[in-house]
């Protein structure tokens, strides 16, 4: 039984670190894979769906209807983020960090002056699991089984449906694409609101966990961005297997050595990466496929 209850507990650090990791990093994964711009404000988009969600619920809405309420916000704010300011950055990165960068800081502010430094939250439901001596959130495995089902939505629509053949190909030759009639911009700005909408997803999924403050975003931007540097431009050949070592690296060091090494670990497992692995996994794997 204890050897039971300690495979459990391992392998349930592992799925809840591998779940934060994809849920936080799936959307930035895909607007930096397709699009090439570093969305700084990736956090505030997570944020804008775990509000809406939190808002939502608290005045009856049942919390699965308002968590998808959160992602639509998200992407109705990502629409509009895109067309007035990022549609006339493309192919500009730096710009692009600036301007997404003060947006960010816009976003954080105004949810302070307009909601205050606090949200009251709804609480995690489910209850707990017990294995052993120890008791385990139920809830944290139905965001392990989301993740899951994530990546297997993302690689359906992506190699599954016309719009996921657009996209690759607009990610492989954008000039080729455009002079076939396809509307690039239009790809574009579809893909900067599926990227908003996972983070608000994200947001949404993970309002129940937290307390709700105007720099919650912070709490997944490191790993966010951690994940996607490690695994690369692509989400399926990089971010997933990323998700999957990362989680590895930050479950042990944290279960032997206290949170705090766990993510000293992250920061110097992106270095080692980037000295090595300059395009991340998606690069050596894919390399290796040609």
């Amino acid at each position: 039984m204890d050897f039971v209850a300690s495979a459990f507990s391992v392998a349930y650090q592992f799925g809840d670190a591998f779940a934060f990791l994809v849920l936080s990093a799936a959307g930035l994964a895909v607007i930096f894979g397709m699009m090439g711009v570093i969305n700084m404000a990736h956090g505030e988009f997570i944020m804008c769906g775990a509000y809406v969600t939190v808002a939502l619920s608290r005045v009856g809405l049942p919390l699965p209807l308002a968590i998808v309420c959160g992602a639509i916000a998200a992407v109705l704010v990502g629409l509009l983020v895109e067309r007035l300011v990022i549609r006339h950055l493309y192919h500009r990165p730096l710009d692009s960090i600036v301007a997404t960068w003060g947006i960010s800081l816009i976003a954080t502010q105004g949810v302070l002056i307009v909601l205050g430094s606090t949200m009251q939250g709804v609480g995690t439901p489910l209850g707990s699991v017990e294995v052993g001596a120890l008791s385990y959130s139920a809830y944290r495995l139905v965001l392990m089984a989301a993740a899951a089902a994530i990546l297997i939505a993302l690689w359906l629509l992506f190699y599954r449906t016309r719009y996921g053949v657009i996209a690759r190909a607009t990610i492989a030759a954008p000039q080729m694409a455009r002079s076939l009639g396809v509307d690039t911009r239009r790809v574009y700005a579809l893909t900067f609101a599926l990227g908003a909408a996972l983070a608000g997803l994200c947001g949404g999924l993970y309002a129940p966990t937290m307390t709700m403050v105007p720099t919650m975003g912070a709490t997944f931007i490191v790993e966010s961005f951690v994940t996607v540097v490690v695994g690369g431009a692509d989400i399926f050949f990089g971010a997933a297997p990323a998700a999957a070592i990362l989680a590895i690296i930050r479950a042990s060091l944290t279960a032997s050595y206290g949170q705090f090494f766990g993510q000293i670990g992250l920061l110097v497992t992106v270095i080692l990466v980037i000295r090595v692995l300059p395009n991340g996994l998606s690069g050596l794997i894919l390399g290796s496929r040609r």
